[in-house]
């Protein structure tokens, strides 16, 4: 991932807070998947139109999965921003808190991220660091089956909800986003700089050149097909000798 305005891949703000809770506002997911990106578009959204105290960390969480867990345990408030499959209509926004939510990251799962990332809940609560309080702000994804595809626009318009939501969270909290005057470019990003929303989008092939679904003209054709003998296709790249020889 590219580093952002103060060379870090998360975001805080500079006004000094004393004995304030440790917040993190997380955005999960696989851009590279259609509607599995919501939870990263929505971080990168809020970070471009909102400054925080230092208290608050804005990140780009990806699908690090485990990997998070060091973030977890610091966090006393954390909103995760997520494509879940609620098995709500398309495009559909819901909110869920405290431990309710680790349920529906793994009720059905859509991507290998969220079964990671039930992990961190789990293995932070084990360790004794536990959110206070915990908001998952999940979207029912419309497309996923759509390598290299962007966010459909039905899930595209629940970004602007779903930051409201949080920000009311937040304030509920007692901690006050501030609006930019002028929201941030792309060049400063929280996201790498190669996966930002217009550059994404704009650089994508057409269907004729990058099949979404699996090239038919492999799969369908002559062209190609399976080893007979994978264990002994296997052998031969590794040059060792076969059972017996």
């Amino acid at each position: 991932m590219a580093q952002d305005c103060a060379g870090s891949h998360t975001s805080t703000g500079c006004a000094s807070v004393t004995d304030a809770p440790n917040v993190l506002v997380l955005g999960i997911g696989n851009l590279l998947w259609a509607d599995e990106g919501f939870g990263v578009r929505a971080v990168e959204e809020l970070h471009a139109r909102y400054e925080f105290p230092e208290n608050v960390r804005v990140m780009d969480g990806g699908t690090q999965g485990i990997y998070l867990v060091q973030y977890i345990r610091e966090a006393d408030i954390l909103i995760v921003f997520d494509a879940v499959d609620y098995g709500l209509p398309p495009a559909t926004m819901k909110l869920v808190e405290g431990d309710e939510v680790p349920k529906f990251l793994g009720a059905k799962k859509i991507s290998l991220h969220q079964t990671g990332f039930q992990e961190v809940l789990a293995m932070a609560e084990m360790m004794g660091d536990y959110p206070a309080h915990l908001l998952l702000i999940g979207v029912q994804p419309v497309e996923l089956e759509d390598y290299g595809g962007s966010l459909r626009p039905q899930v595209k318009a629940q970004i602007a909800p779903a930051i409201d939501a949080a920000l009311e969270f937040l304030a509920g909290h007692g901690i006050a986003a501030t609006p930019r005057a002028e929201p941030l470019c792309e060049d400063f990003t929280i996201a790498s700089q190669e996966m930002a929303l217009s550059r994404y989008e704009a650089g994508r092939p057409d269907a004729g050149e990058a099949c979404r679904h699996g090239d038919e003209r492999v799969i369908a054709g002559q062209g190609w097909q399976g080893p007979l003998d994978f264990e002994a296709e296997i052998t031969e790249i590794l040059g060792k000798p076969k059972a017996g020889v």
